[in-house]
């Protein structure tokens, strides 16, 4: 049996990967590019394997096959490698679709003990909850992203505090300092 191909993975090929997803709807097979990329990926890469894990996962769910999903981003999660989103965080949204309430919630109350760096994984947490009707979890998530102002950028922070800001007026909360900020 011959040795498994290592290969670099760019920007670049990532990019059209996930183009050619869009453009031709065929995400499961998208995914499976990804994921064979992923266990291919060199340590050199400009994408870690973790992240080329977690892109398999995302084209995952966008096909509705959230244990494929959810296998990925333990994948990535076991790898440990930087991601933009914690996987942790991706999991518990596929947990979610699946009806896996007690499973999600576990992943995000170990999500909760760790110092998360990064809006994105906050901003994800906050929309999931919030698609999934636990307005008062999403608005936790959204309310320590903005006041911890992690890693992400303006764009990111003023989107957390849009969707916060939607949540709590749904919740009927009253304006604070952080929903005046925006």
């Amino acid at each position: 049996m011959g040795a498994m191909r290592v290969t670099h993975v760019t920007t670049a090929e990532l990019d059209r990967l996930e183009f050619d997803a869009v453009r031709s709807g065929e995400h499961g097979r998208v995914a499976a590019q990804l994921h064979d990329l992923a266990n291919r990926a060199d340590a050199g890469s400009e994408i870690t394997r973790a992240e080329l894990f977690v892109r398999a996962g995302e084209q995952w769910e966008i096909a509705q096959e959230y244990e494929r999903a959810c296998a990925a981003y333990q994948r990535a999660i076991d790898d440990g490698g930087r991601t933009v989103i914690d996987p942790r965080a991706l999991c518990a949204g596929a947990l979610l679709q699946m009806d896996e309430t007690e499973r999600a919630h576990s992943h995000l109350q170990r999500l909760e003990k760790d110092e998360l760096d990064g809006l994105p994984t906050y901003l994800h947490i906050a929309e999931v909850l919030y698609a999934h009707g636990d307005l008062e979890g999403a608005e936790w998530w959204a309310t320590s992203g903005a006041r911890g102002r992690h890693s992400g950028g303006d764009d990111l922070f003023e989107e957390l505090l849009r969707i916060r800001f939607r949540i709590r007026s749904d919740l009927g909360l009253a304006e604070d300092d952080l929903d005046r900020s925006i």
